[in-house]
């Protein structure tokens, strides 16, 4: 659903920028919140794997292909605030190397498919799992539903900008009619490709997941299955355990971190080439209610990444592979150092260091008396 230029006008263009960049600016105070020495390498890798499913467009009627819009699955993964800024990178990322989306629409497109997928699919993702019975499923269920319904309100909510500010005489209602019917069919693929890495990441680090936090608990370990609650209190007192020598080590991210990167990269470098060459939902209508005729050229268009291709590499599965690699590469970097750069700033980080300093002259003054 990335809009190119010459789709919207300039004020509406300019507005939607506007509300883009507000958007980012409360989620960068947000995220701090959300983000320390465990989530940010995650934030990073959830932008990267964003970034390498949207590559893999599927088909869902005649003629017309889908792909992953991600704003829920990234809000689920590391936070609604997170969740906005992964959705940031990858399109300020494919608006600038790959010629996807046009650059005078990047805030349309921050709108559309970081700021409405995360507020409405979070939104709704929590609404859910505080009506449903605890436990996997309803992470599952809650999510499924969630993902599913975010894409066509992405694509109601296009068409209320086409209809504040588009560039074509064309019929609304057929617009809203074509939009919703499409998209409805590609947020099915949505919703699979989202509770499928949910659900992954929940099978392996529960932890990791933290839309989902509050819904998991973890079972009761018993022989020949599990039982959810609390453990039971003994009937007597156990015997005073001797105090442990420290907190327990948490758990590496290494090999999460690792796997996730490997995934990303054999989709965008190798599966990518399979993907479907027909247009995806938007393209589809603009191109059959004549929106597209108003369309123009990327301002990058002769960007060497362009299509997601290597300019001048002739082999079409090398210069796919190439570019989808690249794209993987640089959206972890700049979501890494994004991420890392809005925990390092976090309100809480001053106190420490005034409590660190306050045990260090302590310290010193000891050492003078003696």
């Amino acid at each position: 659903m990335h809009v190119p230029d010459g789709f919207l006008n300039a004020p509406v263009s300019v507005a939607t920028g506007v509300v883009a960049a507000s958007a980012v600016a409360v989620s960068l105070r947000g995220a701090r919140r959300e983000l320390n020495e465990r989530t940010a390498p995650l934030a990073g890798l959830v932008a990267a794997f964003v970034f390498a499913v949207q590559m893999l467009n599927f088909p869902v009627a005649a003629g017309t292909s889908g792909h992953l819009l991600g704003g829920t699955l990234a809000a689920v993964l590391v936070g609604p605030c997170t969740g906005v800024l992964c959705m940031a990178v990858v399109l300020l990322m494919q608006g600038l190397l790959f010629a996807d989306g046009g650059l005078t629409a990047l805030g349309t497109n921050v709108t559309l498919m970081g700021v409405v997928t995360v507020v409405v699919g979070y939104g709704l993702f929590r609404v859910l799992l505080g009506v449903l019975p605890g436990g996997r499923r309803a992470v599952s269920v809650a999510t499924f539903v969630s993902a599913l319904v975010s894409v066509p309100v992405a694509a109601i909510g296009f068409t209320g900008l086409y209809a504040l500010g588009g560039t074509e005489d064309v019929s609304l209602g057929r617009v809203f009619t074509a939009m919703v019917g499409v998209h409805l069919l590609i947020g099915i693929g949505e919703a699979v490709i989202t509770t499928v890495t949910v659900g992954a990441v929940l099978a392996v680090r529960p932890d990791l997941v933290r839309g989902a936090s509050a819904a998991v608990r973890r079972p009761l370990e018993i022989r020949g299955g599990a039982v959810p609650g609390p453990r039971p209190e003994p009937a007597e007192p156990a015997a005073p355990a001797a105090a442990p020598a420290g907190p327990a080590p948490a758990r590496s991210l290494r090999p999460v971190w690792l796997s996730g990167l490997a995934v990303a990269v054999v989709l965008a470098a190798f599966v990518s080439f399979y993907a479907s060459a027909e247009p995806d939902g938007l393209n589809r209508v603009a191109n059959d209610e004549g929106i597209s005729a108003a369309e123009r050229e990327s301002d990058v268009a002769d960007s060497p990444l362009a299509d997601y291709g290597v300019r001048d590499v002739d082999n079409e599965r090398l210069s796919t592979g190439l570019a989808g690699a690249a794209g993987v590469a640089v959206t972890l970097g700049l979501g890494s150092a994004v991420f890392f750069a809005v925990r390092r700033r976090r309100p809480t980080d001053g106190p420490t260091r005034a409590v660190q300093a306050g045990h260090e002259g302590a310290a010193a003054s000891a050492g003078g008396h003696a």
